[in-house]
């Protein structure tokens, strides 16, 4: 069903991963998708943004290939690049909007770009300070700018949905300083966005997939999506992981959801979604990520040991707004 026909969306950081998938299902429910970031057919870079981390992106995927899986499911995908830490750049792409449409209906802010940035395994006092720098820009400021242009675009129409993508619905550590920050930064910005649009027809929230099996991750681990299960002999728990479709797919429904108001200023995962709005992963499948991951502690750790647990994890996050907030 084209759910969302005749609507106008934006997908900021669509260019593989997560946000191509999203784009790709909201393309398949009807939808106008705006596709931007940083690698074209003609420009493969990482973008301009701050500091020497400048190399030739050497994966293939293209904002132009996103825009065509777009329309090849029965949207309409519009490939524009942008570096969204560039405020000029994101301007003039929510001008061309306003332009072409006089409205958007949908954003999702997808924008990382921070995989070479993470130092994993390193404490926080040895970390690379002008990598964290570039992370912070790439991964929150960028969200920042753009949805102060963006959203603008959205205050007079009948109802709109601003997504963050973050990785985790809980409190727990993610394992490096930086990455932590970034990705606890954007429900907070989800919450933030959410509180000062209470008034109006717009709703602001995140989500999360679990384990991704993006395109990355299966060059990681010597495998493509034919093969997936073969990497769990690396690491078992990619066993319980997921195509970047089963998030996108939640996304869609958020989107086509006539209630999501309710749902204002919270973090949702894939699973969740899945549970909530009856939908599988394109394989079929309904992975869920916490239940896997409560397993597994529970094998590894004895029970007596879930004070401990329950301290790390100490999740998930779920931020009930005050009473004046709920009420328009």
């Amino acid at each position: 069903m084209k759910t969302l026909e005749g609507r106008i969306c934006l997908v900021a950081g669509a260019t593989r991963g997560a946000g191509r998938a999203i784009a790709c299902m909201l393309g398949e429910a009807g939808a106008t998708v705006y596709c931007t970031g940083r690698s074209t057919r003609t420009q493969k870079e990482r973008g301009k943004g701050p500091g020497p981390f400048l190399e030739l992106d050497r994966r293939p995927e293209t904002i132009e290939e996103t825009a065509e899986w777009v329309t090849a499911r029965g949207g309409k995908g519009i490939a524009v690049r942008a570096d969204h830490t560039v405020e000029s750049e994101v301007e003039a792409l929510c001008a061309r909007i306003l332009d072409e449409h006089g409205r958007l209906d949908v954003l999702v802010n997808d924008i990382w770009g921070g995989d070479e940035l993470t130092e994993f395994g390193a404490p926080f006092w040895k970390l690379s300070l002008e990598k964290g720098h570039v992370l912070l820009d790439r991964a929150i400021w960028s969200h920042i700018v753009t949805s102060r242009h963006a959203v603008p675009l959205m205050l007079n129409g009948e109802r709109g949905l601003i997504v963050e993508v973050t990785d985790g619905d809980h409190f727990g550590y993610r394992g490096n300083l930086f990455y932590d920050l970034a990705k606890m930064s954007v429900i907070r910005l989800a919450f933030a966005m959410a509180t000062e649009l209470r008034k109006k027809r717009v709703t602001a929230l995140a989500v999360t997939p679990g384990f991704l099996r993006s395109e990355t991750m299966l060059e990681h681990f010597g495998v493509t999506e034919a093969t997936w299960r073969d990497g769990a002999a690396k690491d078992p728990n990619f066993i319980a992981s997921e195509t970047p479709y089963y998030v996108a797919r939640g996304v869609a429904a958020l989107a086509a959801d006539p209630d999501v108001r309710r749902k204002a200023g919270r973090v949702f995962s894939s699973w969740d979604l899945a549970k909530e709005y009856g939908f599988t992963d394109i394989d079929g499948r309904k992975p869920d990520w916490a239940a896997h991951f409560h397993e597994t502690y529970k094998r590894v750790y004895p029970v007596a040991d879930e004070r401990a647990y329950a301290s790390w994890f100490d999740g998930p996050i779920d931020i009930a707004f005050p009473d004046f907030i709920k009420d328009d």
